[in-house]
């Protein structure tokens, strides 16, 4: 199967020099690395350089603005859209040898799996009485269900990808995997488990959040989400995440329609997190 793959990157060389030559050496034969830098200083873009001309890597794209990921995303999903499986990998995560072949062999056993992806949480988040109830067989593969995967290190059928369109104005990659839920496809994480290293965690032997110094100089995008000011909100939070996908429903009808409406209403009234858990 043909795999297209986009890297987005911006500002993180020390990442980028990690997990670049790493995603380089996860691909196969058939796939393709397309780069999309973000207005990174020097010091980012003389690595990337050094990708120019690499067999897996189709184009790199030297845009003049940081417009951050949704828009990157529809482009890359407009012009490269045409493989069978498409993909987004972060610059901040190191992908498993192997990742591609694992996932496509699963998709195509699965006719109606959308978005299959690979884990981000170290080993001490996995709570087997909670993840249990989620991992289904689907053929001869075990798959963690949910209604969406993070928005890297997965890979996604081009005919869903076609069916839903682009990324709304203000949609979300776990919006849009909801509503392909919502249409039929199947999402999770593969399982055993696809390790991703994720280098904002703090407990990455990669990460740069050595100190609170060094966090509020990178926030990641989803702590300005949460409004999360300090490391140790981030490393909590990171915990309460992986917990909660454990936890979450995978029937689509507990995220959109009336009656999910209704409840998340509700629970934003009770200050409360809207966590439907699964049956």
């Amino acid at each position: 199967m043909r795999i297209n793959v986009l890297m987005i990157t911006y500002d993180r060389p020390r990442y980028v020099a990690v997990s670049l030559p790493r995603l380089c050496d996860s691909l196969p034969e058939d796939g393709r690395l397309i780069i999309w830098d973000n207005a990174s200083k020097e010091d980012t873009r003389t690595i990337l350089r050094q990708f120019e001309g690499h067999p897996r890597v189709a184009e790199i794209r030297y845009n003049d603005s940081n417009v951050k990921l949704r828009a990157p995303t529809n482009w890359f999903w407009e012009k490269y859209g045409d493989a069978d499986l498409l993909s987004k990998v972060d610059d901040d995560c190191l992908m498993p040898l192997g990742w591609c072949e694992t996932l496509s062999a699963a998709h195509t056993e699965i006719p109606e799996a959308g978005v299959l992806g690979c884990w981000r949480f170290p080993e001490e988040d996995f709570v087997p009485d909670l993840a249990n109830r989620k991992i289904l067989q689907h053929g001869s593969h075990r798959i963690m269900r949910n209604c969406w995967v993070e928005g890297s290190g997965y890979l996604m059928k081009s005919r869903m990808q076609k069916q839903l369109g682009p990324l709304g104005p203000k949609e979300s990659f776990t919006g849009y995997c909801i509503r392909g839920a919502a249409q039929g496809f199947i999402h999770g994480w593969y399982y055993p488990f696809l390790f991703q290293d994720h280098f904002d965690d703090p407990r990455s032997p990669y990460t740069d959040y050595t100190c609170e110094a060094a966090f509020k100089a990178h926030r990641p995008l989803s702590a300005d989400t949460f409004n999360i000011q300090s490391l140790d909100e981030w490393s909590r939070r990171l915990r309460h995440s992986a917990r909660s996908l454990q936890e979450y429903s995978y029937d689509p009808s507990d995220f959109v329609g009336p009656r999910a409406s209704i409840k998340r209403v509700a629970a934003r009234l009770l200050g409360r997190e809207y966590l439907p858990r699964v049956r």
